[in-house]
């Protein structure tokens, strides 16, 4: 039997949405799952992002929370990558 999972949304910003090419994704996730994980499956996805891991932060649900934060059923989550300009 496969553990229940989660589902998610993630608003992408900067690079990330550049390599989607969408503004946001709904994924699934197991229960238990951290923060950090939503990155590094789309670093997985899209290796070129691989340059952001470690500068990105993370806001869940409109709050700023470290990688090891759990996810729960519905969480909005964000990554935010350094970003510039004026």
């Amino acid at each position: 039997m496969s553990e229940p999972a989660i589902k998610i949304t993630v608003k992408l910003f900067a690079a990330y949405q550049e390599a989607y090419g969408v503004p946001e994704l709904v994924l699934e996730f197991p229960k238990n799952t951290p923060v950090g994980a939503v990155c590094d499956r789309l670093v997985t996805e899209h290796p070129e992002l691989s340059q952001w891991r470690d500068v990105t932060r993370f806001g869940v649900n409109l709050i700023f929370v470290e990688p090891d934060t759990i996810l729960q059923e519905g969480d909005e989550v964000v990554l935010i990558p350094p970003v510039s300009g004026g």
